[in-house]
């Protein structure tokens, strides 16, 4: 059994209740809330893998719109012992889960600025959001292999909130389309 997991139930609003193969699982938004959520269902169950489905913000502006494979992750509202940005004291800088070079930033607010953005930017993010970092390492520490796919639903700038609320249907629409087309 696969475990399929979101954020929100919005992002799962186009797919139906049961897929074939996978329990669902809703973290809520946030690192402490997606790392307990997962850390529970994953002491519970023995899963295959997990398949994260939800929205992000693109930061990069070379990133297109439409549904993204997530090949590392980073936090960014991380500070190490040192004063750098985007290190941890004890955690990796990245986590790897892919070949490419799609990289997402994680941290625990919505990033709607263009100040905010281009500090992201800077650190090597193409994509934002608030669980995948969190998702990668409890993933890893219980051995389940991963994989994270992230529709583009806004660009973290100035009224990116009513964006994604506008944008979050069509994102969950495509996620799902593009899921089914691996369940055919």
């Amino acid at each position: 059994m696969k475990l399929l997991v979101a954020a929100l139930e919005s992002e799962l609003v186009a797919f139906p209740e049961q897929v074939p193969g996978y329990d669902r699982l809703v973290t809520g938004p946030g690192k402490i809330m997606a790392a307990s959520a997962l850390t529970r269902a994953l002491c519970t169950t023995a899963y295959e893998e997990i398949l994260v489905v939800g929205t992000a913000g693109a930061i990069d502006p070379d990133i297109a719109p439409g549904i993204h494979v997530i090949d590392r992750v980073f936090q960014y509202d991380v500070i190490d012992d040192k004063g750098v940005a985007g290190h941890h004291v004890s955690m990796p800088q990245n986590l790897r889960l892919g070949d490419g070079d799609v990289v997402i930033a994680t941290g625990d607010s919505f990033v709607d600025d263009a100040d905010t953005v281009r500090a992201i930017h800077a650190l090597g993010g193409h994509l934002v959001d608030m669980e995948a970092y969190v998702y990668t390492w409890v993933a890893g520490e219980f051995g389940v292999p991963i994989r994270i796919w992230k529709a583009v639903s806004d660009t973290a700038q100035d009224g990116a909130n009513q964006t994604w609320e506008a944008a979050v249907a069509d994102c969950s629409r495509q996620l799902w389309e593009r899921l089914q087309s691996e369940l055919d």
